[in-house]
């Protein structure tokens, strides 16, 4: 008797599919409500402070895209690093990460861009890409490849940033990059 293919399917990677499912539910939500869950609890954008969901959204714009098309071309990536950091690192560990670079990314955009919504988990992406990146890091040494790559991407959101005009919170990608240089030398 053959054995059923889907009994051998793992959920190897509890924190990345679990964000990712989430993601998903966030969009299809999104669609079903017109945008209202996405306007009150998946995008930031400087509130009162007094307002409960000022702080649900610090957290839940990573959770919140604009389009399929969007959510997509984040979860590419996610979805091929996050297992690698997620062995690595640990579920615990990686989940940290992302609170704080939801949050971090979160504040920096309400404090420099009050009239802008920002949503999305790009930032994280760009966390996870300079992570990755210093799965060597040790011994006093510097990963060429790490220098590679914040030059390739970082590089290229700073230009962006300052002569490119599109709706990308290129200084949210800076920020999550940033934050996972800062996790690869501190967490080992």
């Amino acid at each position: 008797m053959r054995r059923n293919i889907f009994w051998r399917i793992q959920y190897n990677s509890p924190v990345v599919l679990t964000f990712a499912l989430i993601s998903f539910a966030a969009l299809f939500l999104g669609q079903l409500t017109q945008g209202w869950t996405d306007q009150y609890l998946f995008c930031v954008y400087r509130s009162s402070l007094l307002d409960p969901l000022t702080y649900i959204r610090l957290f839940g714009h990573v959770l919140g895209h604009a389009n399929l098309a969007h959510l997509t071309g984040n979860m590419m990536l996610f979805l091929l690093l996050g297992p690698i950091l997620e062995e690595k690192y640990g579920s615990r560990a990686l989940l940290q990460m992302f609170v704080l670079v939801a949050v971090v990314t979160g504040v920096v955009n309400m404090i420099f861009f009050p009239g802008t919504a920002l949503m999305g988990a790009s930032g994280i992406v760009f966390m996870m890409i300079i992570l990755a990146s210093m799965t060597s890091v040790g011994r006093r040494q510097i990963p060429l490849t790490l220098i590679i790559v914040a030059v390739l991407y970082l590089g290229q959101e700073v230009y962006d940033g300052l002569f490119v005009m599109d709706n990308i919170s290129h200084l949210s990608h800076i920020v999550g990059g940033v934050c996972g240089c800062a996790f690869g030398f501190t967490r080992k």
